[in-house]
């Protein structure tokens, strides 16, 4: 906690007001900082990679040289192979069917179709033009649409909240909940990404400071009137880098940053 205190005086006075970094804007408030990509031009600059060995988000944005970098898709720590699929230019970086202790597990085997589906972010090329897109894992791009980068996560969290659907919590025939994944009933630090109409990408990283369980964060993404959301992993795994003003992370474990498998970068 007094590390997170001493970060946000030094940046306070950079984020009273958004700060601009070409098409970046990030605000802080209330324990969420607020990063919008808006315009045509960012939409290139995205990319989400992955990496051969855990790194820690920090790792990833000195070595790409990228103005922002936040965490990504849910990986096996245990092994460090991924849940999440990743398209890095066009090609699929991280596949989770590779991964075989999700065969191992009672529970993913039983719900592999709910956990391969997940929510995905995307950026496709539509001719001469770049959008922005939340969508399942299966769903088709539209005619004359190729994905250039995605990452998965989940759930969908605005306009409608999958927590069952994308296997984050199972009922019983009670309606009880019997299993819950990624703390999404409860209170902890986020990673969050949504779209506002066709040239804003919303980015919230929900800080220590304001810990929320998922229906906080669909509330919250309602109040921004953002048109679709959805997680990215979060927990340990939040995350941000932000140019060489601002390094995010949550404090817990030991509070040096945890070590990731993939990323969203921003040149």
């Amino acid at each position: 906690m007094k590390i997170f205190k001493i970060i946000f005086l030094i940046f306070v006075i950079f984020f009273a007001s958004p700060a601009f970094a070409g098409d970046i804007s990030v605000k802080y408030e209330n324990g969420i900082y607020h990063i919008v990509l808006k315009g045509e031009k960012v939409k290139k600059k995205i990319k989400f990679i992955t990496s051969e060995e855990l790194i820690t988000n920090k790792e990833a944005h000195i070595k790409a040289k990228a103005k922002l970098t936040v965490n990504a898709g849910f990986f096996d720590p245990n092994n460090g192979q991924t849940i999440s699929y990743v398209v890095t230019d066009r090609m699929t970086s991280a596949d989770p069917i590779f991964n075989k202790s999700l065969y191992a597990n009672q529970f993913f085997r039983k719900n592999m179709n709910k956990v391969l589906n997940r929510s995905e972010f995307r950026v496709l090329q539509c001719g001469n033009k770049f959008k922005y897109e939340i969508a399942p894992h299966n769903a088709g791009v539209d005619f004359e649409c190729s994905i250039v980068t995605s990452a998965q996560g989940g759930p969908l969290i605005y306009p409608e909240l999958k927590l069952e659907e994308e296997g984050f919590i199972v009922k019983d025939e009670e309606g009880n909940v019997i299993r819950e994944s990624a703390s999404v009933l409860h209170k902890t630090s986020r990673t969050i990404i949504g779209i506002k109409g066709t040239e804003e990408c919303h980015i919230l990283i929900i800080t220590d400071e304001n810990p929320m369980d998922m229906y906080q964060v669909r509330d919250l993404c309602k109040d921004l009137k953002l048109d679709r959301a959805m997680g990215f992993d979060g927990g340990s795994s939040t995350s941000m880098n932000y140019k060489k003003k601002l390094e995010v992370i949550s404090l817990k474990g030991d509070g040096a940053g945890r070590v990731l498998k993939s990323f969203m970068i921003v040149y």
